[in-house]
């Protein structure tokens, strides 16, 4: 689930729904176009109401296609959406290749429903650069590769800078731990005139996305394999833990505000408006904050997740239709090799985004997180300092916090999951005397009549 339009949740009911099997699924377009082109559809494009990444994808694919004579590259909008992509799949429609969320793969490579590009990968350089746990997501037990991320996001703690100092907190030392995210919560709460130290959702599935992301800061988890199938792993200690912390933040500690059925929107609103301390989100969040709620990049920061153990990690990366030939395939494996995985782009391509004013020095879009240490992640994290137009150190403890952390993707069927948990979320953050026993047994009941729908 992404963090501010949540486009996840579109992949994660779609996984929930591609029981059917695509043997006839096949592309639409001939290998060699005119002049002995192979010819490749692939989605991704932006909509027009989206001008300026539009006019970014457009621009990449004539360039793309300027320096590689002998492919064409067909565009076409959208990403994973639930309404169409079966039917898609199903009638032969799917582009040769195909945009995913990181919940996705799995699924897809249990069902043959994507190609195995493995035996191509030899001319694909610095894919041995990218992070291993994104690696990972598009490889089956047997090692064979069915595609590659592009796009990661990682959750952490983004918190007000100006309230910080305000309360007397270092802004640069930011909260490690949950009993000091407490401690600083009660502190800026303390400050009055309606600030509330932390905030929390709990409507929409956005509650029991926010409570995965606590389980994995704390080392649990949210469902785990059992045999064939999937069985749910948060009515446990570390489970109580989390509710019971909540509950007593809530209640004990007044830190988070009489409102409660909070989504994103909500929160985001009163970050934006100086009224927030600190809440759970990614980088993509920030250039919300400023562009949508008049925030100000100077006024906040980004620290990993609290706990140190673990963070939610989602994201995106590309997928080949099950029938695309092996020229469509290579050629494919270069577009996405150029637009998304290469070096020698990064200088120009961040000077674009730059004069365009848009705000580099993020750990986000344009510079993904998706590298580990060597060569491509040095090159990248200089380029960033070198046309940062916000500023990089307010964000630096977070990208340095991710390497200590281990990464993990949303549990299966999540969307219905999710609902589950957030009835645990709404019951600690709304009534006092709530029975956190009680709350998780009813949720893992739920949980586990929505992981039993996983195949």
């Amino acid at each position: 689930m992404s963090t501010t339009i949540q486009r996840g949740s579109l992949a994660l009911v779609l996984a929930a729904g591609l029981g059917l099997t695509v043997t006839a699924c096949g592309s639409d377009s001939d290998d060699a176009g005119a002049g002995g082109k192979v010819t490749i559809t692939v989605n991704g494009q932006p909509p027009k109401t989206q001008p300026f990444d539009r006019k970014i994808f457009d621009e990449d694919v004539a360039a793309f296609e300027e320096e590689h004579p002998d492919i064409d590259i067909q565009p076409r909008e959208g990403f994973m959406d639930p309404k169409t992509f079966s039917s898609k799949l199903a009638g032969g429609q799917l582009e040769d290749v195909f945009y995913v969320y990181l919940t996705d793969p799995a699924n897809l490579i249990a069902r043959r429903q994507a190609a195995d590009i493995t035996d191509h990968l030899d001319d694909v350089p610095y894919v041995d650069q990218l992070q291993p746990e994104l690696k990972d997501i598009f490889t089956d037990d047997d090692g064979r590769v069915y595609g590659l991320p592009t796009a990661n996001y990682s959750m952490g703690l983004l918190y007000n800078r100006t309230l910080f100092t305000e309360a007397g907190l270092d802004p640069d030392q930011p909260p490690t731990t949950w009993d000091e995210v407490r401690e600083a919560a009660k502190k800026i709460t303390a400050l009055g005139d309606n600030t509330v130290g932390f905030a929390e959702y709990s409507k929409n599935h956005q509650g029991g996305w926010h409570y995965t992301a606590w389980m994995y800061s704390m080392g649990g988890d949210i469902a785990e394999k059992q045999g064939a199938g999937w069985a749910s792993a948060f009515n446990n200690d570390t489970g109580r833990e989390v509710a019971q912390t909540l509950k007593d933040m809530r209640w004990e500690d007044d830190t988070m505000g009489q409102k409660q059925l909070l989504v994103i929107e909500d929160v985001q609103r009163m970050m934006g408006a100086g009224q927030l301390g600190m809440y759970l989100a990614a980088p993509d969040n920030v250039p919300t904050l400023v562009n949508q709620f008049n925030g100000d990049y100077a006024d906040y920061g980004l620290a990993p997740m609290p706990g140190g153990q673990g963070t939610l990690l989602g994201g995106e990366g590309y997928m080949f239709n099950p029938k695309a030939s092996p020229e469509k395939i290579r050629a494919g494996l270069q577009w996405i090799q150029w637009k998304y995985l290469n070096p020698d782009r990064m200088d120009a391509n961040l000077k674009r985004y730059a004069d365009q004013g848009q705000p580099i020095g993020l750990p986000a879009s344009p510079t993904p997180d998706i590298w580990v240490d060597g060569e491509v992640r040095d090159k990248q994290e200089s380029l960033k300092a070198k046309y940062a137009t916000v500023p990089v150190a307010n964000y630096q403890s977070f990208v340095d916090g991710l390497t200590e952390l281990e990464k993990k993707i949303e549990p299966p069927n999540a969307q219905q999951v999710y609902a589950a948990l957030d009835n645990v979320m709404q019951g600690v953050l709304t009534d006092r005397d709530a029975d956190v026993n009680r709350l998780l047994d009813d949720a893992e009941t739920k949980a586990n009549q929505a992981l039993a729908q996983v195949r």
